[in-house]
């Protein structure tokens, strides 16, 4: 389907598709107007980058950066223009504002106007801080770029180090070049220019600025930190093709058989999108097929559908099958929906949700992000045990996962949510065989056309459906078990999302 890039022909027929085999398991239609479809608008930013991008001294003295290689910027406008120009650069530390933690790396500065320089990742070596080593909001780049927008900034460069971003720039270049899409804007602070500079570009930067790269970010590590101007300023403009486009999500629903619970829901999510065609026409296959991220998902989800449309009697509780777009770009799919539900928030008991899946054969364990957060954590545990399977939180804390798939939009609405993910103790495999090969899997195949399917040979290389099947069945015993409990779930108490469940709950009593 051409990389199932928003807006696109492989989009429209993907989708297509997805309504076609649901509408052959039996399922009902489910968007507002009875139709499968939840359409949305986006917008597309394809922005031209100068190849270079300079910062000056006082003294007259610049350095020089070269796009792809040392920096990535697109535009933070939905206009023909984005333009900074002569701005005062100022290194910011984390750029996070958590009154809870009584965090401010802000102060009382006045940034307006000015190109914002901040870490990636939030601070992580404290467990009674910013919850330790697992990554929140605060860390993930969406945030630092909504938080300097906040503060009228006019750019705002992150730096990259492949420890803090969770992946390395490779990543970023893939991910931030051609075009970029957005839910239309809606008069929200926005910056000019959103960035990503390496490590060894930003430690440039600051020999330029006379000031000690390594000194000047542990000064970052304390709360008691403020803005640090570097005394150099910077300019950079680029023209930007904006359009509109239309994409959608596909709603799916099974009516529940329980007279009493059946206006209560279970939705299920994967993300249908993915990357496209790469702008790079020196590559022979420019497809990025996401075979992994996340046609694997969608399968799985699909899978769960048929399962659950062919029992008798059915789940008591409802279930939403919502295969959403445009998650590559920002979990957009998602967040129209938060915006535009078909069920009230305060009617959902949980999102599960499938992000990828387990290509490489059966496990002793499933990784459950979010595990630690909520009732549900009872429920994985229960169903993984009849699997004779160990449930492990986050084996990866610091790359954020929770807040990078679309059951974040869920829990922002106060809905409980399980993002069920690869285990790693691979059975017959070494025992650091698993986290080994998913480490290689995104250094090397993450948001490139590498992510394809390749069917098992007679040497036995190639997928392995083993342990995706008993990830399947897996978010089957937790929809049921959710579906027969008549106890909705909810958040531990004190958890970030606790207050917004509350309220979803008290609109709908």
């Amino acid at each position: 389907m051409e990389g199932r890039g928003p807006g696109t022909a492989g989009d429209v027929m993907a989708r297509q598709y997805i309504a076609d085999v649901m509408a052959g398991m039996g399922l009902e239609p489910a968007a507002a107007d009875g139709g499968w479809e939840q359409p949305f608008d986006i917008v597309s930013i394809d922005a031209t980058v100068p190849e270079t991008w300079t910062f000056r001294s006082g003294s007259g003295a610049s350095v020089e950066f070269a796009f792809w290689d040392e920096f990535i910027a697109h535009s933070g406008v939905q206009s023909e223009q984005a333009t900074i120009k002569d701005a005062e650069v100022v290194f910011v530390g984390y750029g996070i504002q958590a009154p809870e933690y009584d965090w401010d790396d802000y102060g009382d500065a006045d940034l307006t106007g000015k190109v914002l320089v901040m870490l990636n990742n939030d601070p992580d070596w404290d467990p009674d801080l910013f919850e330790g080593d697992r990554r929140l909001y605060y860390g993930r780049w969406t945030y630092k770029y909504e938080s300097a927008a906040a503060q009228g900034a006019a750019g705002a460069i992150i730096i990259h180090t492949t420890p803090s971003a969770g992946y390395p720039f490779q990543v970023v270049q893939t991910s931030w070049t051609g075009p970029q899409f957005e839910l239309p804007a809606e008069g929200e602070p926005r910056a000019q220019i959103n960035a990503w500079l390496t490590e060894d570009a930003s430690r440039r930067l600051f020999d330029l600025a006379g000031v000690d790269y390594d000194e000047t970010l542990e000064s970052a590590r304390s709360a008691d930190f403020r803005p640090v101007p570097l005394g150099l300023s910077t300019s950079l403009a680029l023209t930007n093709t904006v359009t509109s486009e239309r994409t959608a999500n596909v709603l799916g629903a099974l009516p529940g058989s329980d007279p009493e619970l059946a206006n209560e829901w279970i939705v299920f999510t994967a993300h249908h999108d993915h990357l496209g065609v790469s702008p790079d026409e020196s590559l022979e296959d420019r497809i990025y097929n996401g075979a992994l991220d996340n046609a694997a998902g969608v399968a799985q989800v699909l899978a769960i559908a048929s399962k659950l449309a062919s029992q008798s009697p059915g789940p008591s509780r409802s279930m939403l099958f919502a295969l959403v777009g445009a998650e590559e770009q920002g979990l957009l799919g998602s967040e129209y929906y938060a915006a535009h539900p078909t069920v009230p928030p305060g009617k959902m008991a949980a999102n599960i949700n499938y992000d990828g899946g387990n290509q490489w054969g059966r496990t002793r364990d499933v990784t459950y992000i979010g595990y630690g957060k909520s009732s549900l954590d009872a429920v994985v545990e229960t169903a993984a045990a009849e699997q004779g399977r160990t449930v492990l939180p986050d084996q990866f804390p610091a790359n954020g996962y929770f807040y990078r798939s679309d059951q974040l939009n869920f829990a922002r609405m106060g809905v409980p949510a399980i993002y069920l993910d690869n285990g790693t103790d691979f059975i017959d495999r070494p025992p650091d065989w698993g986290r080994e090969v998913l480490q290689a899997w995104t250094e090397n195949i993450y948001h490139q056309v590498s992510d394809e399917y390749q069917p098992m040979n007679e040497e036995g290389e190639g997928w392995n459906f083993d342990g995706m099947v008993d990830d399947v069945e897996l978010g089957l015993a937790c929809a049921r078990a959710i579906s027969e409990n008549p106890e909705l779930p909810s958040w531990n108490p004190g958890d970030e999302f606790e207050a917004a469940r509350l309220a979803a709950l008290a609109a709908v009593e």
